[in-house]
C-alpha cells in the first residue's frame, strides 16, 4: 500500500518499499499514483558499520567494509538511479519521477542489529556499532541533467524533500546530526553519474560542526554568523543576494572556489525554513552554480554541503548555510589535499577569495 501525504503546499510524499525492505520515498509536484513494485531478487541488506574512537583527535571513524562492493561508474544503460524500464530494473521501480529518496544499499551507517564488539577495541579506543541512516536523493529522472539545469520549482521540491528527511532521520534512535550533500564530478569521487545527492544520519556530532559551534559560543553574546553576514554585505566578496539569502566567498576560503549560501534569518536546519525562504533559495543557488561553471567555461566538480544544527545539542548556536566548493583551480589543474592539508589540516589556497568572487560575479547570469 502507498502512503501519500502533503509535506508542503507544493510537494506530495509517497512511501513505498523496495524488494529487500528498504524504504523508497517519492516527492511529487503533482498528484501521481506510485504503485510500481520492485520485482528484483536482491541479497540481504548490509549490516551497520563499526565506529572506532580515535583518542588522539577525539573523533569517531566509521569502518564500513561492505562498501567495497558498491556500484562504480556504470554505463548509462546500467545506471541504478534512472527509472526502471521493462529491460532494466533499477533502484526506482517507477517509469518516471520528480524527486525520489531511498535507503542506500551500501550505507556507511544503518539502523541494523548491533554487530559483535570489535576485537581491536580497547579502553583508549572503544568501538560501537555505526547505527544511523544513509539515503540517496535523486534530483531528476533525467540522467544527463545537472543540478544547475533544474527549474526553480524543482529546486523547491528538492528542498522540501531534504527538509522532510532531515526531520524524519533526526527522530531515529541514535542519530545526532543530519547531513545533506551533493558530490558532482568524477574529480570529486562521484561513483554514479546520475544527478543525485545523499543524506547521512550520523550517530555523533561531526568534528567540523563541533568546531563551528565552539566558535559561535566564544562569540556570545553576539551572533557570529549575523556579524559575518553584515561584514560580507559591505565587502568585495558577495556573489549574489536576495531578500532571504546571501551568497559570498568567505574571507578565509579554503578552496579555490568556495561560496557560502546563508539564510539571512537564523534558522537551525532545513525544516525551519519558511515557504518564502524555500522559494527564494532556488533562483539564487541556480545563479551561483551557473556562475561557477562559467568561470573556466567547463563544468566544475563540486561539493554542496548543508550545515545544520545537531539534533539534540547547541541548536540555539547553529545557523543554517550551504557550503559550495570546487577543487578546480585552473582549467587543467585541481587543488589536491597534500601534506599540509591532509596531515595538518592547514589549508593553503591558491586563489585570493576576492579574486574568486570577482570571477564568479563576471560569470554567467541566472539566464545563462
Amino acid at each position: 500500500m502507498s502512503e501519500t501525504v502533503n509535506v508542503s503546499n507544493v510537494t506530495r510524499r509517497t512511501v513505498r518499499q523496495l524488494a529487500d525492505g528498504r524504504e523508497i520515498i517519492y516527492y511529487d509536484e503533482r498528484d501521481v499514483p506510485r504503485n510500481a513494485v520492485d520485482t528484483r531478487e536482491l541479497p540481504a541488506r548490509a549490516g551497520a558499520s563499526e565506529l572506532r574512537y580515535d583518542p588522539l583527535r577525539d573523533e569517531w571513524i566509521a569502518v564500513a567494509t561492505h562498501r567495497q562492493t558498491r556500484t562504480f561508474l556504470p554505463s548509462k544503460g546500467e545506471c541504478p538511479l534512472c527509472p526502471s524500464t521493462p529491460e532494466h530494473a533499477t533502484e526506482v521501480p517507477e517509469h518516471d519521477y520528480d524527486v525520489v529518496v531511498f535507503e542506500n544499499r551500501f550505507p556507511s551507517f544503518a539502523a541494523m542489529p548491533p554487530v559483535a564488539a570489535s576485537r581491536s577495541a580497547s579502553a583508549l579506543s572503544p568501538a560501537r556499532p555505526g547505527v544511523g541512516r544513509c539515503e540517496v536523493v535523486c534530483f531528476t529522472a533525467d540522467h544527463n541533467a545537472n543540478f544547475a539545469d533544474l527549474p526553480p520549482s524543482r529546486v523547491r521540491t528538492v528542498i522540501d524533500a531534504l527538509a522532510d528527511r532531515t526531520q524524519a532521520i533526526g527522530e531515529l534512535p541514535g542519530v545526532e546530526q543530519v547531513f545533506c550533500f551533493e558530490n558532482r564530478g568524477i574529480e570529486i569521487g562521484v561513483t554514479l553519474d546520475h544527478p543525485h545527492g545523499q543524506i547521512y544520519g550520523y550517530p555523533f556530532v561531526t568534528p567540523y560542526t563541533r568546531a563551528m559551534l565552539a566558535a559561535a559560543r566564544r562569540h556570545l553574546p553576539r551572533s557570529l554568523m549575523a556579524d559575518i553576514i553584515a561584514a560580507e554585505l559591505v565587502g568585495p566578496r558577495v556573489v549574489a543576494a536576495n531578500d532571504d539569502w546571501v551568497a559570498y566567498v568567505p574571507a578565509a576560503a579554503r578552496w579555490p572556489f568556495e561560496v557560502h549560501v546563508v539564510c539571512r534569518r537564523q534558522v537551525p536546519d532545513l525544516p525551519g525554513l519558511s515557504d518564502t525562504e524555500r522559494d527564494a533559495f532556488g533562483p539564487l543557488y541556480l545563479e551561483v552554480l551557473r556562475r561557477l561553471d562559467a568561470v573556466f567555461g567547463i563544468p566544475m566538480p563540486y561539493v554542496a554541503a548543508w550545515h545544520q544544527a545537531p539534533v539534540r545539542v547547541d541548536r540555539e548556536l547553529a545557523w543554517l548555510f550551504l557550503q559550495l566548493y570546487s577543487i578546480r583551480r585552473a582549467p587543467g589543474k585541481l587543488k589536491y589535499l597534500a601534506g599540509s592539508e591532509s596531515a595538518m589540516g592547514a589549508f593553503v589556497n591558491d586563489i585570493a577569495p576576492e579574486e574568486a568572487a570577482r570571477l564568479l560575479r563576471e560569470g554567467a547570469s541566472s539566464e545563462g
